[in-house]
C-alpha cells in the first residue's frame, strides 16, 4: 500500500505541475488578448486554445483534490451518523467513485481516440485538439486511482482512508 500511495503522490506532482504550466500559459495569452484588444489587434483563436488549457487545469487538479481532501463537503446530515455508518458510507463513497470515474476517464479516452483517427481539427485554429482529450482522459483516471486507493485504505483501516501528504 505503501508503493501505491507513493506512485499516487508522484502522478499527482506530475499532474500539478503539467496544470500549473497550463494555468501560467493560459493567464498570459488571456491577458495579452486582452491587452492586445486595446490597439484592436486580438489574438485569433485565443478563446480556443484558453478553453483547452482550462480543462487541462481543471483536469489536472482531480486527483491532488481527492488525495488532500480539498474538495467540497456538504455533510449536514452525514455529520448525525454514528462513527460507524460514517466509516461504511465512507468505503462506499470512495468505490463508486473509483468506479464512476475509471469509466468516465476511458469514455473520454475512447472519445480522444476517434477525434484522432478521423483527423478532426479544432474550429478556429485547424489545431489537433485530441492530446487535450487525452489529459482531460488521465486527470480522471488519477481520480479513479485516488478514489481506489481511499477505498483500500478504507477497508484496511476499518473505514477511515484518511491520508493527507503535502506536494
Amino acid at each position: 500500500m505503501k508503493y501505491l500511495d507513493r506512485f499516487d503522490l508522484l502522478l499527482n506532482k506530475a499532474m500539478m505541475i503539467a496544470g500549473g504550466v497550463s494555468m501560467l500559459v493560459l493567464m498570459i495569452l488571456a491577458t495579452a488578448n486582452v491587452a492586445m484588444r486595446i490597439f484592436h489587434l486580438p489574438f485569433s483563436g485565443s478563446y480556443e486554445i484558453i478553453s483547452f488549457l482550462g480543462a487541462v487545469v481543471t483536469a489536472s487538479a482531480l486527483g491532488y483534490t481527492q488525495r488532500n481532501r480539498d474538495h467540497i463537503v456538504v455533510d449536514i446530515l452525514s455529520a448525525k451518523f454514528p462513527p460507524g455508518i460514517k466509516r461504511i458510507l465512507n468505503t462506499i463513497s470512495y468505490f463508486v467513485i473509483c468506479v464512476f470515474f475509471v469509466i468516465v476517464s476511458r469514455q473520454t479516452f475512447l472519445w480522444g481516440m476517434k477525434i484522432s483517427e478521423s483527423g478532426e481539427l479544432s474550429e478556429t485554429l485547424k489545431i489537433i485538439y485530441h492530446p487535450f482529450v487525452y489529459g482531460v482522459a488521465l486527470g480522471f483516471a488519477i481520480l479513479a486511482l485516488a478514489g481506489a486507493i481511499d477505498f483500500l485504505k478504507s477497508l484496511h483501516n476499518g473505514g477511515n482512508g484518511e491520508r493527507k501528504a503535502a506536494i
